[in-house]
């Protein structure tokens, strides 16, 4: 590769892991939670940040500090169109940032908030995002404490960014995430696929469905806490946002070092968004959700997780899905409902750009 001195002077004379050939300017699909995605984590993110926190690949970090145990995360939002069925940027930034400590089984507690305004933006606009926040925050029970605000110039911010951070405390002694993952781990599901992304697309696209599509944006933390408080022994747990269901199975199995195995006939997608993911020539698994997420549960929890699950409003249509097997380490395949069975991989492409 010759990408110039300044380029291997900033690397410390190493060259580029990522073939500058094949990639030589960041896509779309470097962002959406497919192979590009993992290549620009393992390839450039984890050489240059690399520490023990990261190394666990989980949806924030559990910090010590002192006898506190925490999780801390950050995510950054830039869906569009800004107001969708079910929600808004503003909503989804919040419920966003407490489902990521909540999958640390975490108890959100405090986030900020950072906006990047485009110059342009209406205040009424601005205004309404903010309260969406404020009614999110409070369902959640979770304080917004500090932030910050920039504005760039016209046309170059596509009306508002917003990231946020949160940080929550560990009330427990369990290790949740993949590397405690066993094999004969329960794979429960708390509802329907695929509404988050389609609900996007349907607006984008113009289609027209007798139901609205609604996104299922929503805090996951009441719930989580609840299968917590109960006592169950739950090993992982994972919220299925870009790259849907398929690309956080294979994120765990590939962090069980372990295989998975999903059932089709356990998968509920409604037929709404499963005629919508035919006219756009999608598949469910794939589509991003903001309400879903999907947790190992011990085998013998099993039955009295998915009893908690479906008494929550967020869990009503729980369902186990699949289950966790020795060998064939990051090995994730479908049993159909035909009796055949096929590997489920990472996206090669972007299929849903902007939804989060």
């Amino acid at each position: 590769m010759n990408n110039g001195n300044a380029s291997d002077a900033l690397a410390g004379g190493a060259a580029c892991p990522i073939p500058i050939s094949d990639y030589p300017q960041v896509l779309m699909a470097h962002g959406g939670g497919g192979k590009l995605m993992n290549q620009l984590i393992e390839k450039i993110f984890m050489p240059a940040f690399r520490n023990p926190w990261l190394e666990a690949r989980h949806d924030g970090a559990v910090l010590g500090i002192g006898d506190a145990k925490l999780a801390f995360t950050t995510d950054s939002y830039v869906i569009r169109p800004l107001f969708f069925p079910g929600g808004n940027i503003g909503e989804l930034a919040v419920n966003g940032t407490v489902n990521d400590l909540a999958m640390c089984g975490a108890r959100p507690l405090y986030l900020s908030v950072g906006f990047i305004l485009e110059e342009g933006l209406p205040m009424d606009t601005l205004w309404q995002i903010a309260q969406s926040m404020k009614r999110a925050a409070a369902i959640a029970n979770v304080h917004l404490v500090t932030g910050d605000t920039k504005v760039v110039d016209k046309g170059k911010g596509d009306g508002i960014y917003i990231n946020t951070a949160g940080i929550g405390v560990i009330e427990h002694d369990r290790i949740i995430g993949p590397a405690s993952v066993r094999p004969g781990d329960v794979i429960l599901l708390n509802g329907d696929i695929g509404r988050h992304g389609m609900a996007i697309m349907a607006v984008r696209e113009g289609l027209a469905f007798e139901t609205t599509i609604e996104s299922d944006c929503a805090a996951l933390a009441g719930l989580v806490l609840e299968l917590l408080d109960q006592g169950i022994e739950i090993h992982c747990l994972r919220d299925l946002t870009r790259g849907g269901l398929a690309s956080a199975a294979v994120e765990i199995a590939e962090g069980a070092r372990l295989s998975i195995q999903l059932e089709e006939k356990c998968i509920t997608v409604r037929e709404d968004v499963r005629g919508a993911c035919e006219i756009l020539g999608l598949d469910p698994l794939y589509v991003a959700n903001e309400g879903r997420f999907m947790a190992m549960i011990a085998p013998e929890h099993a039955e009295r997780a998915l009893a908690v699950m479906r008494a929550h409003p967020l869990g009503a249509g729980a369902q186990a899905i699949g289950r966790v097997l020795a060998g064939d380490a990051g090995l994730v395949t479908l049993q159909s409902t035909l009796g055949t069975r096929r590997i489920v991989d990472r996206l090669s492409g972007e299929q849903l750009p902007r939804i989060c």
